[in-house]
């Protein structure tokens, strides 16, 4: 292996770094105002040549379905308007999407990037409409229409968790639900990826099927681990079985982890924490070497396939929200020597040949080592991240801008495009370049951002404070509030309260003194509480309150589902 090779370029590019003068507020300010250039460059583009197709094909000047044919980019650009400010563009948008995106269509879906993409997209957009000086129902954010377009999308995957297992399919047609003939064997990320999304809308409408069908996938694929405590890459959700053995934090699993911790802080869960720690402890025994992270054999922990992926950027940023940052920062030095090396990062690394992998030289213009760079930016104020941002500002600007857009990198060797922008360029990359220049923004707990202030009035009689903990960004970079959640659980369960009490008041007691009503029916859980999975038989734990964390916790991935073979 050239470790020590990598390690000295890594430690040369750091020193490189350090030696440059720290970046000035007007520094920054100057940069945002690049950020936002590029964003309307590509933003424009696909308005005026791809809508309303998914996604924007940058070569050629049209627009192609490719997730669902819903007007994808904007769906996905939608939260990303706001941050930047623009609040005339969001509402307009807002309301173009309501009048246009019709989810009862005979097309076939991936479970997966819908919910990350477009519930996810419209649950943030409806969260931050308040900053959007949009005229907003009584009882917001527990209703609202960009909710019930989140609620009816969500509706539509519904049935791919049908399963005797929980663990969903990984395709469901929008119209007629899953099809005889679809595969059973699903990745990772595409079971354990739903309980952010999922979670929000249960306690926003007061509907528990969603979460009750995040939690069950969860508790499914949590069973299957290894004696040695991994997950591999593939599972059939009937037999519970792996089809691909491969385990490691890169495609086809990252977000799985991800979630938990995420979902974890968004729901105040001490069993989602409990359940990532224990799957790090073992990442970390079999995984790790120099701070970077290999894929090993789920059963054996041998070396399977010394890479690194491009997917696998997002961990720096997620070891420092979890406090530990010389690891995240040794991590994120290994992977920014690739991007120097190349001007962005391949979606296969070689490792020991310190080079790119057959067939995976590309780069989709992807945000993960950009969002680890903000979050360590965020711990640490080292402006070697903000240098970092530049660069990729700079290299993405000479690389992949093209007349009508920003085109994917089809090989990283010589630069060559690809026809295409993924949706996730607006939603995350741009995005999260943005923040990483705007400590200040909301999103982070600070100023105003462009987005009204830190502090919002919500629910009903405006008897909630929103946007004071901190947002949790979901895979596909899209905010969610915990506030919200906490608001709208709370106004169901003091409504239940009220109904319960006048229904108990309507009721004359019988002749033995008691009520005269039926027996109560077994009840779904109830919001906020769940079967715990990670304590022990028998064991139960009451769901603490919902709390509003002082840092956002965020962390990125788009798994295109990899299936690693022994053969590879």
């Amino acid at each position: 292996m050239q470790l020590p090779v990598l390690a000295l370029c890594a430690l040369l590019s750091a020193q490189a770094a350090a030696a440059r003068p720290p970046f000035t507020e007007e520094q920054m300010g100057s940069v945002r105002q690049r950020i936002k250039s590029m964003f309307y460059h590509a933003y424009n583009s696909y308005l005026d040549n791809a809508f309303p197709y998914d996604e924007l094909r940058p070569l050629t000047c049209d627009g192609q379905d490719t997730w669902g044919s819903f007007s994808l980019t904007l769906i996905d650009a939608l939260d990303t308007l706001l941050v930047l400010g623009n609040q005339t563009e969001f509402q307009r948008v807002a309301t173009l999407l309501q009048d246009t995106v019709n989810f009862d269509i005979d097309v076939n879906a991936s479970v997966f990037e819908t919910n990350i993409r477009v519930v996810g997209g419209l649950l943030s957009a409806h969260l931050l409409s308040g900053r959007a000086a949009s005229e907003l129902e009584p009882g917001w954010p527990c209703t609202g229409p960009l909710l019930r377009m989140a609620e009816d999308a969500a509706r539509k995957l519904l049935p791919a968790f049908q399963t005797p297992t929980g663990m969903p399919y990984g395709t469901v047609n929008l119209l007629r639900g899953v099809s005889p003939s679809e595969t059973p064997v699903t990745c990772t990320a595409g079971v354990g990826t739903f309980i952010l999304e999922f979670a929000t809308l249960s306690r926003l409408t007061g509907d528990a099927r969603f979460e009750d069908a995040a939690r069950r996938a969860l508790g499914a694929l949590w069973s299957t681990r290894s004696e040695i405590g991994l997950v591999g890459n593939h599972i059939n959700i009937q037999s519970r079985k792996w089809v691909a053995q491969d385990a490691g934090i890169g495609a086809g699993v990252d977000s799985y982890f991800e979630y938990l911790v995420k979902g974890a802080i968004l729901l105040d869960d001490q069993e989602l924490l409990s359940m990532f720690l224990e799957y790090d402890r073992s990442i970390q025994n079999y995984t790790r070497f120099d701070d970077w992270y290999l894929w090993v054999q789920m059963n054996k922990g041998t070396v399977s396939m010394p890479v690194f992926q491009s997917l696998e950027a997002f961990w720096p940023g997620l070891q420092s929200l979890l406090g530990k940052l010389d690891s995240a920062i040794r991590t994120f030095q290994n992977y920014y020597s690739v991007w120097r090396q190349f001007g962005g990062l391949p979606e296969f690394y070689s490792i020991p040949q310190g080079y790119t992998v057959d067939k995976r030289e590309g780069y989709p213009l992807r945000p993960e080592l950009i969002e680890s760079a903000m979050y360590l930016f965020r711990a640490t104020g080292d402006h070697t991240y903000l240098q970092f941002g530049l660069d990729a500002l700079e290299s993405i600007e000479r690389i992949s801008k093209t007349p009508c857009g920003y085109a994917s990198v089809k090989d990283l060797r010589d630069h060559k495009l690809d026809n295409r922008m993924e949706s996730f360029f607006l939603a995350e990359t741009v995005k999260y370049l943005y923040l990483l220049f705007d400590p200040a923004h909301f999103l982070h707990g600070g100023g105003d951002g462009g987005g009204g202030g830190a502090w919002e009035a919500g629910g009903e009689g405006g008897q909630c404070v929103l946007g004071a903990g901190g947002f949790i960004f979901n895979t596909e970079a899209h905010p969610l509030d915990p506030a919200a959640l906490y608001c709208c659980t709370r106004h169901a369960r003091e409504r239940q309260e009220i109904r319960d009490l006048l229904l108990n008041l309507s009721n004359p007691p019988d002749k033995a003194g008691g009520q005269s009503q039926p027996p109560e029916p077994a009840r779904a859980t109830p919001l906020g509480q769940s079967k715990s999975i990670a304590l022990k038989p028998g064991e139960r734990r009451a769901a603490p309150p919902l709390s509003c964390p002082v840092q956002p916790f965020s962390a990125r991935l788009a798994v295109l589902g990899q299936v690693f073979p022994d053969s590879s």
